[in-house]
């Protein structure tokens, strides 16, 4: 009994899809640790701007 050709090819679609499917899950993920990383500098950065501030207004007082 023989399989026909367009079975295989429908397997090597799926496998194919299903790695895709698994890099851009990947890429993805990086990308928003990339994106979390970026906007937690931001909020430190105004955090420890904040704090200056602070100083500098007791230091006046």
């Amino acid at each position: 009994m023989t399989i026909p050709i367009w079975i295989y090819a429908v397997v090597v679609g799926i496998v194919v899809s299903a790695l895709m499917a698994i890099k851009t899950g990947r890429e993805e993920r990086q990308l928003e640790m990339e994106n979390i990383e970026r906007e937690g500098e931001i909020y430190m950065k105004r955090l420890e701007k904040e704090k200056e501030l602070r100083q500098e207004v007791k230091a006046t007082e």
